[in-house]
């Protein structure tokens, strides 16, 4: 006999359901194809007016599953993944994810494949806060600042190609090292784009710090106070820009930063504004760290010797000798050989503090893998920013955030 099927009492039905807008106010739904958001992001609004009462950010649009995708797959496997995250700097995430996983293996990469690093992930910094101050100049009604930045990006992406064959998703990483060396005349060519990217970023920067329209639209507009800032998990220029003077490359120094002069720029009130200026005077100091980097850049290999099991064998080696061979087949094949442990390494990203949780119970492939992505965290505090700004105060305050939907959903 078919059961009978009951419907729930009144109260029991609407407890299930998330609590409704105020229908006595408007509800606005902006993403997730606005042009103003960054990504494939969607914030419910309900407005009194033109004033933002309440505001839902709605995530997932980009959702790949990365994290099950690396539990399925090789360690070396998962870089091309990585360059998925932040989109915008694909070098930097290579970076961090191979370290990540090399503290896991307690492998010491040699230092010509640190400071190789360090240099690639700062010229990421640049191309991508260029792309966040560009978009962020369209979002507010400035347009010759988008030109600007894209033609230096272009200067970048040209650099990117020679050094990895890719432009946008790099894959610049291996376990234990770095798959080739630097192309000849590579750090002249790096040392040439600094000597004439400052002049270029201090007029492109000009074009927005004394702007009467870019100044209404951003100071005293999405104040984050130091205590949310830290409350909400803020990281990077975000958490910096409300006076926070927190940088994991000074705090925790990785991949031989501690031996590079840079200074951390903090604002003053947590503004968009003083977000803007934090990464406008960050693509200065990833400048100067560039120049010391290629300045006193080691010698030597750049891939740890001593990784037999981890790191594929030269292809000289592999076509002269069976051993390695043998040793290259299981490599591809099995993935590079981990203890049973687990580790967590996070980086300072363009975005944020990126971080990699690895559980290993030993083998070529993770048995658990968390990612720790900035955008996340960052756009955690919409619910409570967006409140009692006008809708169009929204899109300077999304652009301010600087956030990449790709790392967000993962």
């Amino acid at each position: 006999m078919a059961t009978e099927f009951s419907y729930p009492d009144a109260a029991a039905k609407a407890a299930s359901f998330p609590k409704e807008f105020d229908p006595e106010k408007m509800s606005l739904s902006m993403g997730p194809s606005h042009p103003s958001t960054h990504g494939v992001l969607r914030i419910q609004f309900e407005l009194d007016g033109e004033i933002v009462t309440k505001a839902d950010p709605v995530v997932g649009y980009l959702h790949r599953g990365d994290e099950k995708i690396a539990e399925n797959m090789t360690y070396n496997q998962f870089v091309p993944y990585t360059d998925r995250l932040d989109y915008l700097a694909p070098l930097a995430n290579n970076m961090a994810y191979a370290i990540a996983v090399e503290r896991l293996a307690n492998l010491e990469v040699p230092p010509r494949c640190q400071a190789i690093r360090v240099i690639t992930a700062e010229l990421a910094r640049i191309s991508a806060h260029l792309m966040g101050l560009g978009a962020y100049g369209i979002d507010v009604g400035a347009w010759s600042v988008f030109m600007y930045a894209f033609e230096e990006r272009e200067k970048l992406y040209k650099l990117f190609e020679e050094l990895t064959g890719a432009r946008f998703t790099t894959s610049y990483a291996r376990i234990g090292g770095l798959p080739r060396d630097l192309p000849e005349g590579w750090t002249q060519r790096v040392d040439a784009f600094c000597e004439q990217f400052l002049p270029i970023l201090d007029e492109i920067l000009s074009l927005l710090s004394r702007n009467k329209i870019f100044l209404d639209r951003t100071v005293d507009v999405g104040v984050i106070t130091r205590a949310d800032a830290i409350a909400y998990g803020l990281t990077g220029p975000n958490l910096r820009g409300s006076g926070v003077a927190t940088d994991l490359r000074k705090d925790r120094p990785y991949s031989g930063y501690e031996q590079y002069e840079f200074d951390v720029p903090v604002g003053a009130k947590g503004d968009c504004y003083d977000r803007y200026l934090c990464r406008g005077e960050e693509m200065k100091q990833s400048v100067r760290i560039i120049r010391q980097a290629t300045a006193k850049l080691p010698g030597g290999e750049w891939y740890a010797k001593d990784a037999r099991r981890i790191f594929a064998p030269p292809k000289d080696k592999i076509l002269t000798s069976m051993e390695e061979l043998i040793n290259n087949f299981m490599i591809v094949t099995e993935g590079p050989q981990m203890p049973a442990g687990e580790v967590y390494f996070e980086a300072e990203n363009p975005k944020g503090v990126l971080g990699f949780y690895i559980v290993s119970k030993g083998g070529g492939v993770p048995w658990r893998m968390k990612i720790r992505s900035p955008s996340f965290c960052n756009l955690s505090i919409l619910p409570k920013l967006c409140v009692g700004n006008l809708v169009s105060d929204v899109v300077s305050i999304l652009g301010s955030l600087d956030f990449v939907m790709g790392e967000c959903d993962r």
